[in-house]
């Protein structure tokens, strides 16, 4: 099953724009497709493949941080062709 995530890392600080980026990098290297807004990062691919993945990436950037928010949406489809219609 391919899957589509969305993913909101918000470290609780003022020093959050390293921390988020190299989470952003992170997550670039895993290869999977990737697309990138002031908002959200999107990923798509496998589940199998993806989600150990970003179990992995997630404790890693969670672990650096004193608090921090992960927010996930996780789609069952691979929308990475979306185009709006409007």
């Amino acid at each position: 099953m391919n899957i589509s995530v969305e993913i909101t890392f918000t470290p609780l600080h003022n020093q959050y724009r390293e921390r988020i980026k190299n989470f952003i990098i992170d997550l670039r290297a895993g290869g999977f497709t990737i697309s990138e807004t002031p908002l959200s990062t999107q990923l798509y691919g496998s589940y199998d493949a993806l989600m150990p993945f970003l179990t992995q990436t997630i404790k890693t950037a969670l672990g650096e941080e004193e608090k921090g928010i992960m927010h996930l949406k996780i789609f069952n489809s691979d929308r990475s062709d979306y185009v709006s219609d409007i």
